[in-house]
């Protein structure tokens, strides 16, 4: 192919040529979208129409929720269509969409937490501002700036991966991801995209030291609290942000921090997968078995 107007489509990875594992693919696909699914859907249920949740702790984490809602279901259900039809097909166009939404959705996630942990120093270190500085119209300022951050950025990575000139349409992944998508150059990295890849990098360094240096003061401020259930209570907070920061950041370790592959394995595969779609299932899990408040609102919708 000699450019990228005689792409018409990608042809994705498929888990399997065998029918059975395909179905087998399709099934394990269909429980785990389900789930994910569900628990978010609880957690932004739980915190929309419970008076009790209407803080700027719990705006943030519903719309966390959104946002994991929003990078499984991009990339899930056309996986799953794929198993159950066989085919490996998807058009230029969707080709763009995923990858754009994707990657929008990543980069609002990431900003996201950086905010939580901002929220969490604010909560605990400054307790008498706390009020005068998250207050209601600067989290919807936040939330605002924090979704067009994720937007522009993916504009910019879907405009700068899709300028290239393709000389394959054959992607080694279940979904269209940009560093798969710029294997498949015929001139390596451009000077666009490669501008684009260092200032992500570059912002997410800032964002991770941000939150590294916020949990620093955090913990040194708790250390200071005299009585063990004034500890417990502040550490209850911050422990279910920081292990879903912790798990994001070791699944982007192990997604792309190993050597490059051309020709992929299971392993390889697993460990992709892992960076989309395990934070996503597990947010609203951590944080329901920690927060006492959400285990109540969720057992009073349970029980209705």
């Amino acid at each position: 192919m000699e450019n990228q107007t005689t792409v018409s489509y990608f042809l994705l990875l498929e888990f399997s040529q065998n029918r059975q594992l395909q179905l087998l693919h399709f099934f394990f696909l269909f429980v785990l979208y389900l789930a994910t699914v569900t628990t978010n859907l609880l957690i932004i249920t739980a915190i929309a129409f419970d008076h009790r949740l209407h803080s700027p702790m719990y705006f943030f984490l519903m719309n966390l929720a959104v946002q994991d809602l929003g990078i499984v279901s991009v990339i899930v259900p056309k996986s799953m269509i794929n198993s159950l039809m066989d085919t490996r097909h998807i058009t230029y166009f969707g080709c763009v969409i995923q990858n754009f939404l994707f990657f929008s959705f990543e980069v609002s996630d990431f900003s996201l937490l950086t905010v939580m942990a901002y929220d969490r120093y604010v909560a605990i270190c400054n307790p008498l501002h706390y009020e005068m500085v998250m207050n209601w119209k600067a989290c919807t300022e936040i939330i605002i700036v924090v979704w067009f951050s994720g937007i522009l950025c993916g504009t910019l990575h879907t405009i700068g991966t899709f300028s290239i000139l393709f000389c394959s349409n054959v992607v080694n992944q279940f979904f269209c991801e940009s560093p798969q998508l710029l294997k498949l150059s015929c001139s390596g990295l451009n000077r666009l995209e490669a501008g684009i890849v260092v200032a992500n990098i570059i912002t997410s360094l800032g964002c991770f030291t941000f939150i590294i240096v916020s949990y620093a003061v955090i913990f040194k401020v708790v250390l200071r609290i005299p009585s063990d259930q004034g500890r417990q209570k502040a550490l209850s907070t911050c422990i279910p942000h920081l292990t879903i920061v912790s798990m994001l950041v070791l699944s982007g370790c192990f997604a792309y921090g190993r050597p490059p592959s051309n020709i992929p394995s299971y392993l390889d595969i697993g460990l992709t997968a892992l960076y989309p779609l395990l934070p996503p299932l597990f947010n609203p899990i951590i944080y329901s078995m920690r927060n006492k408040n959400i285990k109540f609102v969720l057992s009073q919708l349970w029980s209705v």
